[in-house]
């Protein structure tokens, strides 16, 4: 496979996260052992087998960038605080889609630089699939034994085809709910794309759908990756005031709540309103 991508660290991060995603595989629909992290949310053997093919290759890439890593997170707001370029990584992205045997995990890595997403990769390990991209880089959706195809946001459903609002099957709020009936009312019936961890992002970013709301809990991790391949085809991910989401050293590693779209969208004001309630 030719990876010709127009930002020097691309091309390596994207054979960093598919050799990860082989680190996971073993793992997969087998009996693996689960236990939970001090915020209850579940790790398994694979997560820990990725993150360590991935801190070995990022450090192997240039040893002055460091790593935040959703296993490797307990790094002082005071360290951080200092960092100008760093990478965020989810090893493995969906652990509870992949405990569950489902297809949809990922593995998601970010450079990041003053804050803002320089470029992200997510791949899938069970296909081989990727995406990368990073704004004003463009951005590219990779399957194995093929050249990797450029890859654009619609600004409007084709013809024929609903409005279409990604939402995830195991997290949603009154907040959003709320959300998706004032879309509903404004813009006619919707349809309705449940699909786990950062591919909700990918969706939007290859033309497939048209709006991911967020009204409810995610960590840094789990959506800089996707966010710089959204931002590389021409979509945006916005705070509830309409700033572009940032990745500041703050104390909690949780995000605020934040509206994924494309940066041309017609609808941009009425989304934002709605998301204020």
């Amino acid at each position: 496979m030719n990876l010709n991508f127009p930002h020097p660290l691309m091309a390596p991060v994207v054979e960093l996260a598919l050799k990860a995603g082989e680190a996971i595989l073993p793992f997969w629909r087998v009996n693996v052992a689960v236990t939970a992290k001090s915020d209850d949310s579940p790790v398994t053997a694979a997560d820990m087998a990725a993150h360590h093919v991935i801190l070995a290759g990022l450090t192997a890439l240039d040893p002055s960038i460091p790593v935040l890593s959703e296993e490797d997170a307990n790094i002082p707001q005071s360290v951080r605080a200092s960092w100008q370029r760093w990478w965020l990584v989810d090893p493995l992205d969906g652990t509870k889609e992949f405990i569950s045997g489902s297809e949809e995990f990922t593995v998601n890595i970010a450079l990041i630089e003053q804050g803002r997403v320089v470029f992200g990769v997510v791949s899938m390990p069970t296909n081989g699939r990727f995406y990368v991209g990073g704004a004003g880089l463009g951005a590219w959706r990779g399957d194995k034994d093929a050249e990797p195809l450029p890859i654009q946001v619609r600004e409007v459903p084709a013809a024929g085809e609903l409005f279409t609002v990604v939402a995830s099957r195991r997290h949603s709020s009154p907040e959003q709910e709320q959300l998706l009936t004032g879309l509903s009312d404004s813009l006619g019936e919707l349809q309705l794309a449940n699909i786990g961890s950062s591919l909700k992002f990918c969706l939007l970013a290859e033309g497939a759908a048209d709006c991911y709301p967020r009204l409810a809990p995610t960590s840094q991790w789990d959506t800089a990756a996707a966010q710089g391949v959204l931002e590389g085809a021409g979509g945006e991910v916005l705070d509830l005031n309409g700033e572009p989401f940032c990745y500041p050293a703050r104390e909690s590693l949780l995000n605020e709540f934040f509206l994924a779209l494309p940066a041309k969208a017609a609808w941009r004001e009425k989304l934002l309103a709605l998301a204020r309630g």
